[in-house]
């Protein structure tokens, strides 16, 4: 009577440590919900920026790319350089159109706010993608 008792509480331990070592064996996962979103700051830091024009596209990219915020304007660029704790280029709207004359951003046919819009084009896009290698 006591054997069957013991190999029964033998089988039950048995089974809680498969599980245990179950769990321990299995590979560390991050949930997508546990990473940490980089701050706009961290972002600026891994780019090459020596000018207000790279800034200024550099964080339309942020906020496209990474706040998801299409298409952007004025208020959106001053409120991200308020974010990254860097100085507003003094016309913000001067370094937007020095960034459309090269090619990088283009005006979006609808407002934002009753204010002009613009969105990143695939050439501004792989230029910042580039500016940090």
């Amino acid at each position: 009577m006591e054997n069957l008792d013991l190999e029964r509480r033998v089988a039950l331990l048995e089974e809680r440590l498969a599980k245990f070592e179950e769990a321990a064996l299995k590979p560390f996962i991050v949930q997508p919900s546990e990473t940490k979103k980089i701050s706009i700051k961290e972002f600026i830091m891994t780019k090459k920026l020596d000018d207000d024009v790279k800034r200024t596209l550099a964080i339309a990219y942020f906020i496209e790319n990474i706040e998801n915020i299409k298409p952007f304007n004025a208020d959106d660029l001053k409120k991200a350089f308020r974010s990254a704790k860097m100085q507003t280029p003094t016309n913000i709207n001067d370094k937007i159109n020095m960034n459309i004359r090269a090619g990088r951003i283009m005006e979006v046919d609808e407002k934002k706010e009753s204010k002009k819009a613009w969105e990143l084009t695939a050439t501004g896009e792989s230029f910042v993608e580039d500016m940090g290698k």
